[in-house]
C-alpha cells in the first residue's frame, strides 16, 4: 500500500454550532469507515504566505483548506475513497473538492 494526500479546497462550515457539530460527526464517521487506511486525519489549514524562486513572500491567495493521510493500493483506490469525504458535502457546510496525491517514499 501506498500513502496519498487528500487536499481540500473550499468547505467552509456554518458558524451554526448544530451545523457544525454535524459535519464533525460525519468526518468521524468516514474516518471510521476508512478504518486502518488513514494514516493521518489531517487538520484544517489556516493563514498562509507563498514564497517565489526570488525569495518574495505574498501572505494569502491559496484556496487550499486542509489535507488527510491514506493509504491506499492505488490512486483509482484513493479516489473512490476520497468521494466518501464530507467536505464535498455535507449538513451545514458549503461544498468543497479533492486533490489526490500519490507520495513517493524517498527512503
Amino acid at each position: 500500500m501506498v500513502n496519498y494526500v487528500l487536499v481540500y479546497k473550499g468547505g467552509g462550515t456554518s458558524q451554526n454550532e448544530a451545523e457544525q457539530a454535524a459535519v464533525m460527526a460525519a468526518w468521524t464517521k468516514w474516518f471510521g469507515e476508512l478504518g486502518p487506511a488513514v494514516v493521518d486525519g489531517g487538520n484544517p489549514f489556516g493563514p498562509s504566505a507563498s514564497v517565489g524562486s526570488d525569495g518574495s513572500v505574498k501572505d494569502g491567495g491559496s484556496a487550499l483548506t486542509g489535507y488527510s493521510i491514506l493509504k491506499a493500493d492505488n490512486l483509482s483506490e484513493a479516489t473512490q475513497k476520497a468521494k466518501g469525504c464530507p467536505i464535498l458535502s455535507s449538513g451545514g457546510s458549503i461544498g468543497g473538492s479533492i486533490e489526490v496525491y500519490e507520495t513517493f517514499n524517498a527512503m
